[in-house]
């Protein structure tokens, strides 16, 4: 445990900060922190740890120093702070009262410290370039005071060193009342830009103030990833129209002027006329010597009303009254807080989640504080921690939630500080984004996102228009955990559109097409002819496998039954007639529901009739049934071909099926019978012959007929088929030609060209079988890489090769696909094209300015484009043009990537033109072109040093500490640089000058005390020069104090004294620090540190001890090494003393009951328990009763009661709107009785409500 604990220790900047602690044991491990973070030994921080004694050495304090520290040895931690003041400035400011006057009759306006800016620099001063803090503020709006129809100005100044483009800026008015909306008369925005400095200055006018525009404001500033705010208050005085002139005393004083406003009594109050006549006779008869220098006004305001005449009469006062109605009317001063010296700022931000620290300084360091959240004190818990560091009093909020969005209060005693805590929620992001959709009138539509929190409020958008929940509840919305849902139940053609989801952290955009019901008919039901107790089928197919339908029978719905069968599989649907008898033949007819079809055929019965033929007679194929060509039959590949052929003859001749192959055409005679042509070669060797009842193509012979049948047909069985009959008589054979048609084969995969911000162009070629039928059109589908959902771009087909598809999202990555369509149908989908991403080429560059121009090099800089898209950037190309010519050569080899280009190899004296272009995916940008020709000459600039501000006073290093010190300057061509040291020139071993274009840098590796002295710097450039002089000192530790001796002892006393030491180490003696041992143990024990005189008493010493002395001297270096001793010890005498017991007397303990903490209105929801509690004081223990609308409560089983630690709870179990009314508590003793009350609200659970009423209509 540390027995010397460091203390809080205020220091210079740039000065040197010691703190020292004490261990009771040696070799203890003792840690250093710097507002929690833990210190390691630097040139910065110097630890040093030696026995029992451990230091931590602060060099070079600056302002960022001024945190608390701390000091960890073992399991105890101790915390200090460090205080850094500004130096005092050299400079000679002229005071505000050696200002003129101003005018009697002039009001004096009220300060409004940001709108005017009070300090005007010295002729010599040049402004400091602002450097980013870590938020993104150079100066921030401060509080305005303005009176009613005057104007003001909030200045708030924002670094632009490091952003890309403009921040956004936005004025909020209280919590939330964003300001812009409210831009007019009175309120006007203002924005700048310095390009010198980089910095963006906003300015919010408030233009003839009201009393309503007091209050609190709040100024935000965001960039892409960054965030920073600040509150500031705007306080509105009233204008007291007194009189219409002004009087003044004679008083002595010239700072001070006291003006009486007077107004005669006589008529009206407010519309007497002035009277000074009693005023005049008092200030002519008065002398000016004996007027006192006081201000009427604070003293009636002070004084109680009893001492208002006697105030009258003594300063002259004729209007009493009217002064008194006035005083009402004046703003009282906010009295000022003795307990605070730091009270809470207005208001604090912190995002969800995060840690927020509230801090107070109090002026009593042992004061004890409340914090209050909503006006009920807050426990300590693991989110709630309390803090007492000195005089600061910290309350830590760990993972903020909306539910510490609140208003908190620090209690000292009686006076209270106020502050609002906005928990602000972080930005809620798409991680799943909508995906477009296709859908047909009627149908339901679900767009489906996630987003990267449960329960995120989100924002849906239809082509830009919000949408809510209509009375009809078209648009329905849904939340599951993350997941959000936008539901449409029956779409109509006019949901189609761009439909977005919005989060304060991204935007998703799907779009929605909504097609009319369009039916299409594939394949349609075909004429049968059949024969007793024959298969007969009807097969038709449509592009909607969801539409159903009816068969009709001679308009007469079809019914199935074990003979009839109806089937429906995807898009076909099938009428099946078995054992078919002559009560079969009909019209049938398919209607889809909903559609304006008609689907049509006929079933015609064939009946085989048998006459008498003559025992011998030659066979003969009947094909004249067949209701088309007799040669040609065409069949949809996978459908099956049913062919009957009758055959005649005498005995029943043989049939023989064969595939053959044609060589030449078959030609048809007048009686329509198929003849070979004259060429007896018509017939191929190659031929196939076909078996009865055997594998896919097979052949069923029957006695009077045969019947040649294909399941499902294929493209290889197209071909010439060819019955021969056979009998004895004779032979006879027939050819007849099969034809397979099918939808086309899948186009190869389209090709994109021309890509733009939204468009592209689709190319893709025919299919290389188009199926047997001539290709229709196409049809052109697209989707999101990422996605699994294809959308139809065109419900016409595409007669062309080519399509322009739009109305695409710019930066998301697309691929195509392509159909082809024929009579038969749509093909399978071709492969998907090369995925490919809309892009549009930036934005011009931006601020394209000259930076330098040197004989032969010229220095630009730029912005990047303000929009660069979704291709991103690639690079600038940077060209110039010689004045007159219109040849634009590249200035530089390829593309660069920086913001800015120094292009050499100029000739001297030419004019050029200069200009830039940005460069992504899409191509270039626009060109920014600098509008005036640059001329490729050296100019000639004057020396001027830029000094430092820390080097405008004196630089103070330690021995053995290395100096690296940097001066900038200005001035061209290059100027010549001279350092010296007290008029001599330096040692260029013992010291290092380095320059370059821009600076001069003085380098010392190891500082000895004779580099202390005055260095100079010339600039020099021809006769023009410019100097600075810079003054270092080195300083080492002092030695010992001199001439130590004990001067006198008595009583527990010792007096010392001692001599300054003969080596103060080139740095001012600080103090000095004494410390005594005790002779028998030698263990040194520091009385004083930090002591200025050279003489002490050391009191509080043991008698009968011996003690020695001895004193450290310290400067801003530190402690001396040695310090001076003592010769001889001093010692303590006894003395006798008598010890005189005490007399107590007996205290009485007892008190009667106080509530210390009151119960509190609440207003709850029914069906939930809730409590009611409050906190009780007294001795003996009180007896607790509760009590609701007077009525005791002790008996009730509805109600629990609690008495724990003084803190008494009632316990309502699910509280109903009966419950609601007043609750008392009551505690007694011996010493008297104490009740509070409170009021319950309980509100009706609203899904409660609900079923009770649902109950009731039902």
């Amino acid at each position: 445990y540390p027995t010397t604990k460091p203390k809080t220790t205020e220091v210079t900047a740039g000065s040197t900060a010691v703190f020292e602690a004490e261990t009771e044991k040696a070799g203890v491990k003792v840690k250093w922190q710097r507002a929690g973070t833990e210190i390691t030994d630097s040139e910065k921080y110097v630890i040093k740890a030696e026995g029992n004694k451990h230091s931590l050495t602060i060099n070079n304090v600056v302002k960022e120093d001024d945190v608390t520290y701390a000091v960890i040895a073992g399991s105890s931690k101790v915390k200090f702070e460090l205080k850094v003041k500004e130096p005092e400035k050299s400079e000679t400011v002229t005071p505000a009262e050696a200002a003129p006057a101003p005018a009697a009759s002039e009001l004096p306006a009220p300060p409004a410290e940001s709108s005017q800016n009070t300090e005007v620099p010295s002729a010599g001063t040049q402004p400091e370039e602002p450097v980013d803090p870590i938020g993104l503020f150079v100066t921030r709006p401060q509080d305005g005071e303005v009176t009613v129809g005057g104007n003001i100005t909030f200045t708030a100044k924002v670094a632009g060193e490091s952003l890309l483009k403009k921040p956004s800026v936005k004025w909020f008015k209280g919590k939330w009342m964003d300001l812009a909306s409210k831009v007019g008369q009175h309120l006007q925005l203002h924005d700048s830009y310095d390009r010198n400095n980089k910095v963006y200055t906003f300015e919010l006018e408030i233009i003839e103030a009201n009393m309503t525009f007091a209050g609190g404001y709040r100024c935000e500033v965001s960039t892409k990833d960054k965030f920073d705010s600040s509150n500031f208050n705007l306080t509105v005085n009233e204008i007291y129209h007194l009189c219409h002139d002004i009087v003044s005393f004679p008083f002595p004083s010239k700072t001070n002027y006291i003006f009486l406003l007077l107004r005669s009594t006589e008529g009206h109050d407010e519309a007497g006329e002035l009277n000074f006549s009693a005023l005049l006779k008092k200030r002519g008869d008065g002398k000016t010597e004996s007027q006192p220098d006081v201000d009427v006004w604070e003293i009636l305001r002070k004084a109680p009303p009893s001492e208002y005449e006697k105030i009258a009469f003594q300063y002259g006062i004729t209007d009493l009254r009217g002064m008194l109605k006035r005083l009402k009317r004046i703003k009282k001063e906010e009295k000022k807080s003795t307990a605070f010296l730091k009270k809470l700022d207005p208001a604090y931000q912190v995002d969800k989640g995060q840690k927020i620290k509230l801090m107070v300084e109090v002026a009593n360091p042992d004061a004890d504080v409340k914090w209050l959240k909503n006006g009920q004190e807050i426990q300590v818990s693991g989110r709630y921690i309390f803090e007492a560091v000195g005089n600061k009093r910290i309350l830590t909020i760990n993972h903020c939630s909306l539910a510490d969005d609140a208003a908190y209060e620090c209690v000292v005693g009686e006076e209270k500080s106020f502050t609002e805590l906005f928990v602000k929620e972080p930005p809620i992001l798409i991680t799943h984004p909508l995906e477009d959709q296709m859908v047909m009138v009627g149908e339901r539509v679900e767009f489906e996102c996630e987003v990267s929190e449960e329960g995120a409020t989100v924002k849906w958008e239809k082509d830009g228009v919000e949408l809510t929940r209509e009375e009809t509840f078209k648009y329905r919305f849904k939340k599951d955990g993350k997941k959000q849902y936008l539901i449409i139940n029956e779409s109509t053609k006019e949901d189609s559109g761009h439909y977005t989801v919005k989060t304060n952290g991204g935007v998703s955009v799907a779009e929605l097409i909504v097609q009319e019901k369009k039916l299409e008919v594939y394949q349609s039901i075909a004429d049968l002819t059949v024969k007793a107790r024959d298969q007969a089928v009807f097969k038709c197919e449509v592009s909607d496998e969801n539409v159903k339908g009816i068969w009709l029978k001679n308009g007469k719905e079809v019914v199935p039954d074990e003979r009839i069968k109806i089937s429906h599989i995807g898009r076909i649907h099938k009428l099946t007639i078995e054992d078919v008898t002559p009560g079969d033949e009909a019209d049938y007819s398919f209607i889809p529901q909903g559609f304006a079809y008609n689907l049509s055929a006929k079933l015609q019965f064939l009946e085989v009739k048998i006459d008498f033929v003559p025992r011998e007679e030659p066979p003969k194929i009947h094909l004249d049934c067949l209701g088309q060509s007799p040669d040609t039959i065409v069949v949809v590949a996978g459908n099956k071909l049913r062919l009957d052929v009758p055959i005649s003859g005498d005995p029943t001749p043989t049939v023989i099926w064969q595939k053959v192959n044609k060589k030449t055409d078959l030609l048809r005679s007048n009686d329509d019978s198929m003849t070979p042509s004259e060429n007896s070669s018509d017939l191929n060797t190659d031929s196939k012959l076909l078996f009865e009842s055997e594998g896919r193509v097979r052949v069923e012979k029957h006695e009077d007929h045969c019947v040649f049948i294909i399941e499902g047909a294929e493209k290889e069985d197209e071909g010439v088929y060819r019955v021969i009959v056979k009998n004895p008589v004779g032979e006879d054979k027939a050819d007849i030609t099969v034809k397979v048609i099918d939808v086309p084969d899948p186009p190869e995969a389209p090709k994109i060209s021309n890509i733009g911000e939204d468009y592209c162009t689709v190319q893709w070629q025919p299919p290389k079988y188009d199926g047997g039928q001539p290709v229709l059109g196409y049809i052109l589908e697209r989707k999101k890489k990422k996605s699994y959902r294809w959308m139809r771009l065109n419900f016409d087909l595409l007669k062309e090769l080519t399509y322009e598809a739009k109305r695409m999202i710019e930066g998301v990555v697309y691929e195509m696909r392509i159909y082809a369509v024929n009579s038969i149908g749509m093909s399978r989908p071709s492969p998907a094209s090369q995925p490919f991403m809309p892009i549009a080429p930036p934005s011009e560059p931006t601020h394209f300015t000259v930076e330098d121009v040197s004989d032969s090099t010229v220095a630009l800089k730029w912005r990047p484009p303000e929009r660069i898209g979704a291709g991103g950037l690639d690079g600038y190309i940077v060209e110039y043009c010689k004045e007159g010519s219109t040849e634009w050569i590249p200035a530089l080899p390829g593309l660069t990537e920086r913001t800015s280009a120094l292009i050499k190899d100029l000739v001297t004296g030419d004019k050029l033109h200069f200009r830039i272009k940005a460069i992504n995916l899409a191509g270039e940008s626009g060109a920014a072109i600098i509008k005036e020709p640059i001329t490729v000459q050296e100019i000639l600039q004057r020396p001027k040093i830029w000094l430092p501000r820390h080097l405008r006073q004196t630089l103070v290093k330690k021995v053995g500490e290395t100096i690296n010190i940097v001066i900038p300057f200005q001035g061209k061509p290059r100027p010549k640089i001279t350092w010296t040291k007290d008029g001599q020139s330096l040692d260029a071993k013992d010291v290092g000058i380095r320059n370059s274009n821009t600076d001069t840098i003085l380098f010392i590796r190891k500082a000895e005390l004779h580099h202390s002295g005055a260095y100079e710097i010339t600039l020099q450039i021809e006769n023009m020069t410019d100097k600075v002089a810079i003054t270092i000192q080195i300083i080492d530790k002092p030695g010992p104090p001199q001439n130590i001796k004990l001067t006198d002892v008595w009583g527990f006393n010792a007096a010392l004294e001692w001599t300054p030491p003969q080596d103060d180490g080139n740095a001012q003696i600080l103090g000095y620090t004494v410390q005594k041992a005790d002779k028998k143990t030698m263990e040194w024990y520091t009385v004083f540190d930090h002591y200025r005189r050279t003489n002490c008493v050391v009191s509080e010493l043991i008698m009968g001890n011996e003690y020695f002395f001895r004193v450290f001297s310290e400067n801003l270096c530190g402690l001396s090494e040695t310090a001076a001793t003592t010769k001889n010890p001093a010692y303590i005498q006894k003395t006798g003393t008598t010890y005189k017991p005490p007399c107590y007397k007996e205290h009485d303990f007892s008190e009667p009951p106080k509530f210390t903490h009151p119960l509190v209105n609440r207003s709850v929801i029914a069906g939930y328990n809730t409590t009611l509690s409050c906190a009780v004081r007294g001795i003996p223990k009180p007896k607790i009763y509760w009590y609701k609308n007077k009525m005791d409560l002790s008996g009730d089983a509805k109600y629990r009661m609690f008495s724990k630690q003084g803190v008494l709870t009632l316990e309502i179990r699910k509280p109903t709107p009966f419950d609601g009314g007043f609750y008392t508590c009551k505690a007694v003793n011996e010493r008297g009785e104490a009740e509070i009350e409170c009021k319950l609200d309980v509100r009706g659970n609203h899904m409660s409500i609900m079923h009770n009423t649902n109950t009731a209509v039902k």
